[in-house]
C-alpha cells in the first residue's frame, strides 16, 4: 500500500471529528472519500496532509512515518493536496502560482537568491516550462498570463490541481473538485481525474456529485460522524442499505 493509517483520531473539544479510521490507498488507485455533510471527510484529507495531528493514530507513506510531521514533510514526501476553498495567490498570474508549486523541490538557497547565480536562473526557467506544461494539462492554457483574480472559478478550480501538480506529487488528494461546477465542468473534472491518474498519480478525492465519484474510484469510502460506515468497490457501497440510509435518512 501506498498509503496507511491506522486508528486515525481526531478530536476538537467534544467533537469526535475522525473516530478510529483506518484507510488505506493503493499506488496508482483512485479512491473517493464520501459522507454527508459534517461527516469528517476534509478532516481526514487535513490528517493525512499534515495540516491537523491526529490525538491517535499512524500514518505511513510508502513505508515512511510521517505521524506527527508538520504539512511540508508531507508534501516533501509526495503527498499533494488541493482545497475545498480555493487557496490561490489572487496576486499572481496563473503561470507564477503554478511555478509556486515547482519550487518545493529547488533547493538553490539565500545565497543563490541573493546574487542571482546561474544555478537561480536555470532553475526559474525549468520552473516556468514545468507550469507553462501543466497549464496546458490541465486546459487552461490560454489563461497563462492572466491574472488569477480575474479568472473564472472552473479555470481556478483547475489552476488549483495544476499548482499540486507541479510539486510531483506521488498522492493527490482533492477535496471537492467539482464543487460549485456546472455539468459541462464536471465531465471535465472527471477527464482530468482519469488524465492524472494515467499518468501513475494515485488519487484520494473527497467529492459529494456521486456520478463522478462512482465512475472515476475504483473502491469508496464512506464516513459518518466522523466514523468508517462502509468501504468497498462503488457498486457495493452504493448498495449498501447503511450507506443508503446515512445519505437519504430512511433504511431500506
Amino acid at each position: 500500500m501506498l498509503l496507511r493509517a491506522e486508528n486515525l483520531t481526531k478530536r476538537f473539544g467534544g467533537v469526535h471529528a475522525v473516530q478510529a479510521v483506518d484507510f488505506e490507498v493503493a499506488a496508482g488507485a483512485v479512491q473517493s472519500i464520501i459522507g454527508p455533510n459534517g461527516a469528517g471527510k476534509t478532516t481526514l484529507l487535513n490528517l493525512l496532509s499534515g495540516i491537523y495531528r491526529p490525538d491517535e493514530g499512524t500514518i505511513w507513506f510508502d513505508g515512511l512515518t510521517l505521524t506527527g510531521k508538520p504539512p511540508h514533510r508531507f508534501a516533501a514526501a509526495g503527498i499533494g493536496r488541493t482545497f475545498q476553498n480555493l487557496q490561490i495567490f489572487f496576486n499572481m498570474s496563473a503561470l507564477e502560482n503554478v511555478m509556486a508549486g515547482a519550487w518545493l523541490h529547488e533547493a538553490c538557497g539565500l545565497a543563490a537568491a541573493a546574487l542571482r547565480l546561474p544555478r537561480l536562473a536555470r532553475a526559474e526557467r525549468e520552473a516556468r516550462q514545468i507550469a507553462r506544461e501543466l497549464l496546458e494539462f490541465v486546459g487552461i492554457a490560454r489563461w497563462s498570463d492572466a491574472p488569477s483574480a480575474g479568472m473564472p472559478y472552473g479555470a481556478l478550480k483547475r489552476l488549483e490541481i495544476a499548482r499540486a501538480l507541479a510539486a510531483r506529487p506521488r498522492l493527490l488528494l482533492l477535496d471537492e473538485p467539482a464543487a460549485g461546477l456546472n455539468p459541462t465542468e464536471t465531465r471535465g473534472i472527471d477527464v482530468l481525474i482519469r488524465r492524472i491518474a494515467d499518468r501513475g498519480i494515485t488519487v484520494v478525492l473527497v467529492e459529494h456529485d456521486m456520478k463522478l465519484v462512482m465512475g472515476v474510484s475504483q473502491r469508496v469510502l464512506v464516513l459518518d460522524h466522523g466514523r468508517r460506515l462502509a468501504e468497498g468497490d462503488p457498486s457495493a457501497v452504493s448498495a449498501d442499505p447503511q450507506v443508503i440510509e446515512a445519505y437519504l435518512g430512511c433504511s431500506t
